[in-house]
């Protein structure tokens, strides 16, 4: 044995390195030839005008095709608002002061279906309001089931919707008609759930998913709305099979599968003989959005960026939207009801998401909003590119790096490593308002795609199983050497934040790597998965037994995947911010932190904000937690 040193952790290896886990084949970047633009226009941007940049989601078509309907925070709330589809100023319909999404269309086109939680609480009910506009109406009360996700039958007020009871792990499909909800699956396993994909049949039949939380496997059914019973349609031990949409009738379902390669792969499945034609083979991840009559839409997800393809579904063949580069998506709502136009969202590093519609028949695509402040222009913000480089034992590892304009490669530049959440997620070439803000203010930003990441593979997403902390920080710690590599970077004034699994991957490496990092801001991450365990919702235990099994049973991969283990040995001043009714990470983790820290002399502070859950919805929080992100890493990082 021998004993590596490398930033304060002593990292131990036989002389043979493991061999590196298998991804994409692509080149690496040479960190010298990157260099900062020279850019006259580019000037710090206040953080005010990135709060105030808004954001949107969920947009829906009505009945007619003539309004589409969408969740913006436009006076600083999730609520819901509706514009004209060629583009209007849009109209309010829906004033809350918690968020709403999961927005549907009654088939009839009279009313416009949502769900809402209770300050982030997760914990949701249906509701619904004209869609002319008018009074909301509350259709379910049930503080112990979450309630989501609504899918109309065709005809009548009928609708699938996901139902999950507190203290289940599993979501199950109910049918909701008027107030009424009947369960239509009853699932006994806790690392399963199910989700409503579409009627057919005349609403007679439903196509369904069912998923392993851990995503691991999945199945497509068939269910009966009548009686409940259910009929697979495709399915395997240890493949995952998933349906995004179906042809009226069911007969043709398009599904995503990581069958054969364990890449996810796009295909359309004959419901009656169980057999699928595939697209051609993408190393990349690729998955069906929807299927409308004869045109399926696929979104290929190509190392951080994303483009959309329609596919005629009888001869396979591949048409690419024209989009800008960066993150494109759809859903399985975006195709207009005459079939003519599709909605989709765009961003990119220097562009904050807008709703698009796209014409079909020209190929060109109409910008529908603008949700970006005038000063948040494209020509004065950071941009961003994809570099790759090699993790510790071989394997290649990519990010997404925002350089700052006007940098002099004098090694004396400021800079951020920004994990992201999960860990099964993935740093997208998209809008980040943390990284736009600290770029435009000096500092080189990079996110890495660490092993444990979506996009690269199952063998790669499953890297990390019962090794959290371990090979994924490795690479974080890599992705932090690569910018020192690019000759900009003080190697001393280097930060590190994130959220959720970014900020349980911001404690352990504080914690495992004392020197790699001068300050650091976590938001809602995990110190103790043994108390996260006692204290965080059913479902997400389920998720969390994928990752590291259960305590009791494996209690040696409990001490060394928790920064409990380690945190005392961290020395860079630390700034925490937790929602009170997160329950994805209990507000009791940001408490351990804080107490661990403070009882042994170190430089930390936490703040708790109310009536919010995992992730801040409000943007007075928003606006607050990115004002003292950047202030934190002024006061630390900045001579």
């Amino acid at each position: 044995m021998k004993a590596i040193f490398s930033l304060g952790v002593m990292l131990t290896a036989t002389t043979a390195l493991a061999a590196p886990v298998p991804t994409p084949a692509r080149p690496l970047t040479d960190p010298a030839s990157l260099t900062s633009p020279a850019n006259p226009l580019a000037r710090p941007l206040a953080v005010a005008d990135l709060a105030f940049s808004r954001s949107l989601s969920g947009p829906v078509w009505s009945a007619d095709g003539k309004q589409i309907f969408l969740t913006t925070n436009l006076t600083g709330r999730p609520n819901i608002w509706r514009m004209d589809a060629a583009g209007s100023w849009p109209v309010q319909m829906t004033v809350s002061d918690d968020g709403q999404y999961g927005l549907a269309v009654s088939s009839d086109g009279k009313w416009l279906y949502f769900d809402q939680d209770k300050g982030g609480d997760e914990y949701g009910d249906i509701y619904r309001v004209p869609t002319v506009g008018g009074t909301v109406e509350r259709l379910t009360n049930t503080p112990d089931v979450a309630e989501g996700g609504l899918l109309p039958a065709p005809g009548g007020d009928a609708a699938a919707i996901t139902h999950k009871k507190r203290g289940a792990a599993q979501n199950n499909i109910a049918l909701m008609e008027g107030t009424t909800v009947r369960l239509l699956t009853n699932e006994a396993d806790p690392q399963f759930n199910w989700e409503a994909i579409a009627f057919v049949d005349g609403g007679k039949a439903l196509i369904a998913n069912r998923l392993q939380t851990a995503g691991g496997e999945g199945s497509v059914w068939r269910i009966d709305v009548a009686s409940g019973a259910a009929k697979q349609l495709i399915g395997r031990k240890g493949v995952v099979y998933a349906a995004a949409g179906a042809s009226p009738d069911g007969s043709r379902i398009a599904i995503t599968s990581d069958e054969g390669s364990g890449q996810d792969h796009a295909g359309v499945l004959d419901a009656a003989t169980g057999t699928v034609r595939w697209l051609p083979a993408t190393p990349w991840e690729e998955a069906a959005v929807a299927l409308n009559g004869k045109t399926m839409l696929v979104r290929t997800n190509r190392d951080g960026r994303s483009s959309l393809a329609l596919v005629d579904v009888n001869s396979l063949v591949q048409t690419p939207l024209a989009l800008p580069p960066g993150v494109n998506v759809a859903s399985g709502n975006s195709f207009a009801p005459d079939g003519a136009s599709l909605l989709l969202l765009h961003a990119g590093a220097d562009t904050p998401t807008d709703l698009f519609r796209h014409d079909l028949a020209s190929g060109t695509s109409h910008r529908l909003t603008q949700t970006a402040l005038a000063s948040v222009a494209p020509e004065a913000l950071p941009k961003s590119e994809i570099v790759t480089f090699k993790g510790f034992d071989g394997t290649l590892i990519s990010a997404v790096l925002t350089m700052p304009a006007n940098l002099q490669r004098n090694a004396s530049a400021p800079a951020i490593v920004l994990p992201h959440g999960g860990p099964t997620g993935q740093s997208q070439d998209g809008f980040s308002r943390n990284a736009a803000l600290l770029a435009s203010h000096g500092y080189m930003v990079i996110q890495p795609n660490f092993r444990g990441s979506t996009g690269y593979g199952r063998a790669f997403q499953e890297a990390n199983r019962k090794d959290l902390g371990g090979g994924d920080l490795k690479d974080v710690l890599s992705a932090r050497d690569f910018m020192v590599a690019t000759g900009y970077v003080d190697a001393k004034r280097i930060g590190i934040t994130g959220g959720s699994y970014g900020g349980f991957m911001t404690l352990m490496a504080i914690g495992k790597a004392p020197d790699a990092f001068a300050a650091a801001v976590q938001l809602f991450g995990i110190i103790n998965w043994r108390t996260m365990w006692e204290h965080e919702d059913a479902y997400l235990q389920a998720y969390q037994r994928s990752l590291i099994g259960a305590p009791d049973e494996f209690k040696g991969v409990y001490e060394a995947s928790s920064p409990l283990s380690f945190i005392k040995a961290a020395k860079a001043p630390l700034l925490s911010l937790q929602g009170e009714n997160d329950i994805r990470v209990p507000r009791g983790q940001a408490q351990e932190v804080a107490d661990i820290l403070k009882a042994k002399g170190n430089v930390v502070e936490t703040v708790f904000y109310p009536a919010e859950g995992h992730g801040f919805a409000k943007r007075e929080n928003q606006l607050d937690s990115l004002t003292r992100t950047l202030a934190w890493f002024d006061k630390y990082l900045k001579k």
